[in-house]
């Protein structure tokens, strides 16, 4: 039964919540100055700057639970999770190896080592790191720890949405990124439990827009090649299959939404500038979809701003093309 499985699901978030809570951070429920009706929820100021923490502490407190002898876990990331499993590793006194493409942001890759955990890079890409980890998982004896097709993970993530509405109840639209799947998953869960009418939205870039392929077919979609986007947290080739029952299979996202690399850039700039927020490109695809008149009208809209963990090479790049053409990021940037 729907009602079941949603019932289900919402428990083992509000368990996660009470988990998780000396471990993470419940951040704030911003009024935004761009529009009286807009809400956002920074997950950016959360501990290692992004939600990941969130899913990874309920994971890792969930296996100390049943796996008391745990050897260690390994986990496969482009970045934020790899820091969020590096803290719950350090703090919980679990060993972490993470496996991480060549081309990932080096600040995310140096905080990972930073937080005590054993960072496996060279030869990676994103087409073989799901064999490298797997590999590694069964040479070394370590539980492996999805970034997004895991229920303990989803389950974290949705901590983030519980908080929300539980700040604010009224809020009738809830805008998320979308890569693996994690985040709007367990934010679909949360807000379709808090109230049906809740209508949930997914954002991510053109050139990644395998969840909108999927939703639109019925079907998994995979992309073909790694997708070429600045918003290097969504990366991914394709949604997860828990994600993707979720999303699609149970119908708790009521759409998803894509948006081009300059619209990214735009609502990074104004992230920025104007919320005065250190938001990823990643982080800003909710803004950026909302800047563009590409979200349904709603009384009371919410963006969860997943990170801020911004590559100094990418920010960089972003704030000269702004300071080249000053419309970008500008006035016609926004709605207000």
């Amino acid at each position: 039964m729907a009602d079941d499985f949603l019932s289900a699901h919402a428990g083992e978030i509000a368990t996660a919540s009470k988990r998780i809570s000396p471990f993470v951070r419940h951040t704030p429920l911003l009024p935004d100055s761009l529009d009286s009706g807009l809400l956002i929820k920074p997950e950016c100021l959360q501990v290692t700057g992004s939600f990941k923490a969130r899913g990874a502490f309920n994971a890792m407190l969930r296996l100390t639970e049943s796996q008391p002898s745990l050897a260690g876990v390994i986990a496969v990331s482009s970045g934020n999770h790899a820091q969020g499993v590096a803290l719950a590793g350090r703090t919980l006194g679990i060993a972490v190896v993470v496996v991480m493409p060549e081309d990932s942001n080096p600040a995310k890759v140096a905080a990972t080592r930073a937080l005590g955990a054993e960072v496996v890079i060279d030869g990676v890409s994103t087409l073989n790191r799901e064999d490298i980890v797997r590999q590694l998982a069964a040479e070394r004896n370590l539980h492996l720890l999805h970034p997004f097709d895991n229920w303990d993970v989803i389950h974290g993530q949705g901590t983030a949405a519980a908080e929300l509405f539980a700040d604010r109840p009224d809020t009738r639209l809830v805008v998320t990124p979308v890569g693996g799947g994690g985040l709007i998953s367990g934010t679909a869960i949360a807000a379709k439990s808090h109230d049906a009418s809740t209508v949930v939205i997914g954002v991510e870039p053109e050139t990644a827009a395998d969840a909108a392929a999927s939703m639109a077919s019925g079907r998994r979609e995979s992309l073909s090649s790694p997708p070429a986007t600045i918003a290097d947290g969504v990366r991914t080739m394709a949604i997860g299959e828990r994600n993707f029952e979720v999303i699609s299979e149970r119908r708790l996202v009521d759409g998803i939404v894509t948006v081009t690399e300059r619209e990214i850039a735009e609502a990074t700039v104004v992230a920025w500038e104007r919320l005065k927020l250190a938001v990823e490109p990643t982080g800003a695809l909710p803004l950026a979809a909302y800047l563009a008149g590409k979200l349904p009208e709603s009384s009371l809209t919410a963006l969860l701003i997943s990170g801020g963990n911004a590559s100094r090479s990418v920010m960089a790049e972003i704030f000269r093309t702004a300071a080249d053409e000053p419309h970008v990021g500008g006035e016609d940037a926004t709605r207000a």
